[in-house]
């Protein structure tokens, strides 16, 4: 005969529900071998209830309140037996003192999501409310983590190899062009895996994928009358749970594992996968915005509020999670250790990074411990941490976030300088070789592998409505726009927007193959925008973050349209992936280490070993010596001699004389009167003479010298 353990035991009786108290840790919701341990943390609340209902029914089978003795500080922690888990949603209902000057918004008629919640209902379909009659929407859910891994291991790609696309999950694969069976969905990207792997890219990051409402805007579109919706997803509802509209399952309950299986073929074809995560707000914005979780819970804790009750806003969206209050801290590290562990996720993108390093009132700490604490992990030790290094409060950390030997940033500086660069701005010859360095100048101390190199992204114009407009066209936003960056150091080559005139046109390609060629020769970690490399517009709109439409689907016919753009970009990340000697981690040593008798990078202006850095110079030649390739533990490579010229007139540019037996080879020659501007690596065209080259205007040229 069998005893049974004593703790596993009820002691308490609600209607016919056996209960008994829980454990405090973990939070959240744990299936347990009696029935299910539910515990969650206030400090300020009187009560807690745990309200249970069957999935899809409106009202509650049943609510239970917790005894008194089933708290352990300050944590209500409950075990209610024999429950059928996988048919239940439940919630919380929170008393106490509602004083919103003290910090304070308990509402017990209110029903709260679980911030600990692994998934939450109400929105499986996207753009489909469940049930607008339903008065608790966003619904948790426990699921099981029984999901079969198999052999999968992450790829551990170190960071100066990855050639990283930004992307978002919907609009990917939504447009009908893209030939997918569930378009915008998890299973879509699985299918374009190929695609990946043609252009090159090792590495995907997703806009944000933690579960949010993308109907929480009531606006639409002034001119087309189509509802706004909140198409990014920057407005977190829960930072454990998958967003399940994104899924073609999701109306099954098979969200987090079709999530899974995506990683897990990402994995099985060697790339990486990245999440752009946001802890800096939530979707309950300010005094006005919804009761969903946090506020109802514990305001005064999950909040940075003034001294009279107003929420602090540095994320510009309302309000301001308080990220080093130490029980917020540990929710973002169980998160992400979730996700690590889990999901198997590789690394992660920081929004308005900075705002994690602020104290309970805003200002910025100088040892941030949730910082120090995710450098330092031990679950996410192998994954990636990348910092938008700014925030809404004017904090502006661009080379001097709080690195711990572990955090890289989204280059904001190398974006401004390549693009001013590019479109002919004088007085940045200096400043712009030291972002094709990898920003030694911001990184000394860090490696090169700190600058995660961008010129576009998903905030801001695309590459190509870079150089088709001078401003913002944000009309359809509703904002009479207002919204979006006012300094988007953009060029329309002489035409606002769509022309059929074909030499500015030709001007556009050109640019935008200045742009790809820069951003794949920088040292650093190179960022691709999802379209760029098949030249996607979005007509001049610079904050997209609120239309779900065709415009901001990518539209796979530009693979055939701007195939010449597609090849170019393909072409220039597999000479990337070819030639060590523009990855490395470290910096340039500016000097001969290896006895070549080159030092490892030089700079030249139209004469050789003559750079020139006069602000009116538009003009510069970087020679790469490929035989300290050995110093990033590769074998030598070749030499390499990039000329830039963002002058409205051609130059000739002298070239260095190489070593004996080696002869200068063309790789890239965007000028106008060069027919296809790239040959595929390995098959460079030995060019004549030897002694130097012409670089037509506002051009760059590669040279491969082997």
């Amino acid at each position: 005969m069998q005893l049974s353990r004593i703790d596993n035991q009820p002691t308490h009786t609600y209607q016919d529900y056996r209960l008994r108290i829980g454990q405090p840790l973990p939070f959240g919701a744990t299936v347990t071998p009696q029935g299910v341990n539910f515990s969650i943390f206030s400090r300020h609340a009187k009560s807690c209830t745990l309200v249970l209902y069957l999935k899809g029914e409106k009202d509650p089978f049943v609510e239970i309140p917790f005894p008194a003795e089933f708290r352990i500080g300050h944590v209500f922690t409950m075990v209610v037996f024999d429950l059928d888990y996988e048919r239940i949603e439940y919630g919380f209902r929170m008393d106490g003192l509602n004083a919103p000057h003290m910090g304070h918004r308990f509402h017990p008629e209110r029903v709260l999501s679980d911030p600990y919640a692994k998934s939450i209902g109400g929105r499986e379909r996207w753009g489909e409310v469940t049930n607008p009659e339903f008065d608790y929407q966003h619904r948790a859910q426990i699921i099981p983590e029984d999901y079969d891994w198999g052999d999968d291991r992450p790829p551990l790609i170190p960071m100066e190899d990855l050639v990283i696309y930004e992307m978002h999950v919907r609009g990917f694969t939504k447009h009908p062009t893209s030939d997918v069976k569930y378009g915008g969905t998890y299973a879509a990207i699985r299918e374009k895996i190929p695609y990946f792997k043609e252009l090159g890219i090792n590495c995907i990051e997703l806009l944000p994928i933690f579960e949010f409402d993308e109907l929480e805007y009531v606006r639409r579109n002034p001119i087309t009358r189509e509802r706004l919706m909140n198409y990014w997803g920057y407005s977190t509802i829960g930072f454990f749970a998958p967003k399940a509209g994104y899924a073609a399952t999701g109306i099954l309950g098979m969200h987090c594992d079709e999530f899974k299986t995506l990683v897990k073929e990402l994995h099985r074809n060697n790339i990486e996968i990245i999440l752009d995560v946001v802890y800096n707000h939530t979707a309950e914005g300010n005094e006005k915005g919804p009761v969903i979780s946090f506020r109802g819970i514990d305001n005064k804790t999950y909040y940075m509020l003034d001294p009279d009750g107003r929420y602090l806003n540095f994320s510009g969206t309302g309000n301001t999670m308080n990220c080093n209050n130490p029980v917020v801290r540990n929710m973002v590290v169980d998160s992400l250790r979730y996700w690590a562990a889990e999901y198997h996720i590789d690394g992660f993108r920081f929004d308005l990074a900075s705002i994690l390093g602020r104290d309970q009132l805003g200002r910025p700490l100088a040892n941030p411990p949730l910082l120090e604490m995710l450098a330092y992990d031990p679950i996410l030790a192998n994954c990636k941490l990348i910092a938008e290094a700014w925030d809404a409060g004017g904090m502006y950390q661009v080379g001097s976030f709080p690195a711990y030997g572990r955090w890289a940033e989204w280059n904001g500086k190398y974006r401004d300088t390549v693009r001013r660069f590019i479109k002919g701005d004088m007085g940045l010859v200096w400043e712009f070789a030291e972002r094709i360095q990898g920003s030694p100048d911001m990184y000394a101390g860090r490696g090169a592998t700190a600058s995660i190199n961008f010129i576009t992204a998903h905030d801001g114009f695309t590459l190509y409505d870079l150089y088709a407009y001078n401003d913002k066209h944000n009309e359809q936003n509703g904002e009479d726009n207002r919204d979006g960056a006012n300094d988007n150091y953009s060029w329309n080559c002489g035409v606002e927007g769509e022309t059929n005139d074909p030499h500015v046109n030709a001007l556009r390609r050109r640019l935008i193959k200045n742009a790809l060629a820069t951003l794949m020769m920088s040292k650093g970690v190179p960022m691709l925008l999802m379209g760029d490399e098949m030249g996607r517009t979005q007509f001049g709109n610079n904050n997209m973050y609120c239309h779900d439409n065709e415009t901001n689907w990518l539209d796979w016919s530009l693979l055939k349209k701007n195939a010449d753009i597609f090849t170019f970009c393909k072409y220039c990340i597999e000479f990337r992936h070819k030639h060590p000697i523009l990855r490395g981690a470290h910096h340039f040593l500016h000097r001969d280490a290896v006895g070549s008798g080159y030092p490892d990078i030089s700079f030249h202006g139209t004469r050789a070993w003559q750079p020139d850095w006069s602000g009116y110079v538009l003009t510069l030649g970087i020679m790469l010596d490929g035989a300290h390739a050995v110093l990033y533990e590769h074998p030598a490579d070749d030499m390499i001699y990039m000329a830039f010229n963002m002058h409205w007139e051609s130059h000739a540019f002298q070239l260095p004389q190489l070593p004996a037996g080696k002869n200068w080879h063309v790789f890239i020659n965007t000028s106008p009167n060069i027919k296809d501007g790239i040959c595929k690596p390995g098959e460079e065209i030995l060019i004549s003479p030897q002694d130097h080259i012409w670089v037509g205007a506002r051009s760059i040229v590669v040279l491969v010298g082997k």
